[in-house]
């Protein structure tokens, strides 16, 4: 595993999360492709039924947390979850299966589990179907038959922001792609979209790959190894690693050239308050979480819902200034993932959200 920022530099605790949304004045949803239905809401006292479980595996990240903190808070909104249990840690398929496996000894009821690979969980997640525990992928699709996967189209994420820096070129020129941890589905699937983006643009170079492990300071930290080096650079595609990556050119008194990141608090305020900032936004919703953990209580309430769930990306280029607007709040935290809320799934109040506590919690 890749070396990881401190947890005050990336995670967010429910009191920092909790101050963050409260400077928030409307929540910023986001329409997922896929099919099912709302969840019922509730009055977020717990006391139900079900017992839920999350596996993470990439620790002191912003976006995993608000993930985790997004799961906890629809499980407590929906009134019928008794017990949430988290699986927090880095690590690769053999810490998370260990991690599955131990939820399932522990009888929950549904597991949501954001994959560190799409093929290696699928004997696990038989296991866990076997015993009647409804399992949701969430970010990252798997390809067991027995998971429903409710993911951001991370294919469509890199060949949407793959196309904007090239527009931004103007179809030539020389680009490094800083991708996120090798292996994990959705860095496999956004450098599968990125590299079909630039099929179409022929005079486009990619002059470096590199792995920057989603961490910011370790990224940051390669753009300012590459921008001392004699590579020339016109562009950067980033995997979400992208306001450390304008600032390294800030701290080096270097021309900014187009950089593409992801819907980060930091990034949006770069790319709407400073003039010298080139580049676009592509959206990516943290709170998937949240709309996983719905789903899994819809099956485990009986309803049908469909085995896979899509979230579209948008792309917020420096011209869409009200969307820039509305999404960036100069009191949170850079890491901050813009949305809030995906309806009709979510039914938690910002200040569950906030809370970050699940039920028995």
């Amino acid at each position: 595993m890749q070396r990881r920022t401190s947890r005050s530099v990336l995670g967010l605790s429910a009191g920092t999360l909790a101050l963050l949304l409260a400077a928030c004045s409307s929540s910023s949803g986001t329409t997922p492709s896929g099919g099912g239905t709302a969840p019922a809401g509730g009055g977020g006292a717990g006391g139900g039924d079900y017992v839920i479980g999350i596996s993470n595996t990439l620790v002191g990240n912003g976006w995993r947390e608000e993930m985790i903190c997004a799961s906890k808070a629809q499980s407590l909104a929906s009134g019928k979850v008794k017990k949430f249990i988290s699986a927090n840690r880095n690590g690769g398929p053999t810490e998370q299966i260990a991690d599955l496996r131990s939820m399932i000894s522990q009888g929950v009821n549904a597991i949501i589990v954001n994959p560190s690979d799409p093929d290696k969980l699928n004997s696990v997640i038989s296991e866990a179907k076997a015993k009647g525990i409804v399992v949701v992928a969430v970010d990252s699709a798997v390809t067991s038959p027995d998971a429903y996967n409710v993911t951001n189209d991370q294919v469509e994420y890199g060949r949407l922001g793959g196309k904007a820096l090239a527009d931004l070129l103007g179809g030539k020129g020389n680009v490094v792609e800083m991708r996120g941890i090798p292996g994990v589905p959705a860095d496999t699937d956004r450098h599968t979209g990125f590299t079909t983006a630039l099929k179409d643009y022929p005079d486009i170079k990619v002059v470096q790959e590199v792995n920057t492990g989603w961490d910011f300071s370790k990224g940051g930290q390669q753009a300012l190894d590459l921008l001392n080096s004699a590579t020339k650079v016109d562009g950067i595609w980033t995997s979400g690693i992208d306001y450390t990556v304008v600032n390294a050119f800030k701290t080096l008194n270097k021309p900014p050239v187009p950089v593409i990141g992801a819907d980060e608090n930091g990034f949006i305020g770069q790319l709407l308050n400073d003039p010298t900032v080139k580049g676009a936004a592509v959206t990516n919703p943290a709170v998937i979480g949240g709309v996983g953990t719905a789903i899994a209580i819809d099956v485990l309430s009986g309803k049908a819902m469909d085995k896979k769930t899509v979230l579209k990306p948008e792309v917020w280029l420096k011209t869409d200034t009200e969307k820039l607007k509305a999404n960036y709040v100069a009191d949170r935290a850079p890491t901050f993932s813009a949305a809030t809320q995906v309806k009709p799934f979510t039914t938690y109040s910002n200040e569950q959200l906030a809370a970050c506590k699940g039920p028995g919690e």
